[in-house]
């Protein structure tokens, strides 16, 4: 790619998230960082409270790139099937006609995701980390870029079933988006005093293209000591004393390649370590587990990789 193509793509990504802040006002950063996972090929979990626009930033995104769209409202009585796809019998011939689930798009949107049972949310797994769909025997390979962008409510547990270690550690990212402050909900109220912004969304970008960037950003140059310093901080997670879960060397890899990603984004062909420092935040939090002393001690895992990294020496 010459650097004619990196100023193009650069722009490109400026556009996505310039249509993205169009309809969800005041999160610059989230905003930032879903593009990033969308670069490194990653899929996000949005938890938070009812209403901050979690759904609508995952359709804005969609729309923003020109890409195939589904959304599976996850209730308990979801099945892998409604997701995955099922074959279904033609009495005329005897013959069986395999019908495709939600899960064939480009960007999957699970609502709700911790509504479903966990056989239900399994049915995610293998697409999450391979790209691919296993069914009735069968391997269907998903078109690209293909995320899946999940919420749940952090709030209310009534009637939810926890994700599991191994469905959280797929996620690239785990994003709160919060509140927004006075000024931005004041311009949320006024953006829809007539129509719904969602609704004047257009595409800036081809999904082809984010395969391309996706291909530029394994590029990135990563020095050996930016390496190292990603392995010290997955190391001291392990060895935590508040800890009794660190992160998986699934978490180092997405953490190196989240960094490219963000360095990509900002129109470097390298990575610092202040792009390291920037997603750790976003990549490792969910990976752990604190003990039980820790957990009902007031610690919080932000706080605890927060410090991890700020004993952890920079590399120069």
């Amino acid at each position: 790619m010459d650097e004619r193509d990196d100023v193009n793509y650069i722009t490109d990504i400026e556009k996505v998230q310039k249509n993205l802040s169009g309809v969800i006002h005041g999160k610059k950063e989230c905003i930032e960082v879903l593009t990033i996972a969308l670069l490194a090929g990653g899929s996000v979990l949005m938890e938070d409270i009812p209403g901050v626009g979690k759904t609508t930033l995952a359709k804005a995104l969609a729309k923003s790139i020109d890409s195939g769209f589904r959304r599976v409202q996850f209730t308990p009585d979801l099945l892998p099937a409604d997701i995955l796809g099922t074959s279904i019998y033609d009495p005329s011939d005897g013959s069986f006609t395999f019908h495709r689930g939600a899960i064939f798009c480009n960007i999957l949107l699970a609502d709700e995701i911790n509504r479903a049972s966990p056989r239900t949310q399994s049915a995610l797994l293998e697409s999450m980390s391979e790209m691919q769909a296993t069914i009735e025997g069968n391997s269907y390979q998903l078109s690209a870029p293909f995320m899946v962008i999940a919420t749940q409510n952090p709030i209310e547990f009534h009637g939810t079933y926890p994700l599991p270690e191994a469905q959280l550690d797929r996620f690239l990212v785990l994003l709160n988006m919060g509140y927004p402050d006075a000024d931005a909900e004041m311009n949320i109220l006024y953006s829809q005093k007539e129509t719904n912004p969602i609704d004047h969304v257009v595409p800036v970008i081809h999904k082809e293209t984010i395969v391309k960037m996706q291909q530029a950003v394994r590029g990135v140059r990563v020095e050996e000591s930016i390496g190292r310093y990603i392995l010290e901080i997955v190391e001291k997670t392990r060895n935590d004393s508040r800890l009794k879960l660190g992160v998986s060397p699934r978490g180092s890899i997405m953490l190196f390649r989240a960094s490219q990603a963000s360095a990509y984004s900002q129109g470097r062909d390298f990575v610092l370590p202040d792009d390291v420092q920037r997603l750790a935040s976003y990549v490792l939090p969910h990976r752990i587990i604190l003990t039980t002393k820790a957990k009902y001690g007031g610690r919080s895992k932000n706080s605890i990789i927060e410090e991890i990294i700020n004993c952890v020496n920079v590399p120069t």
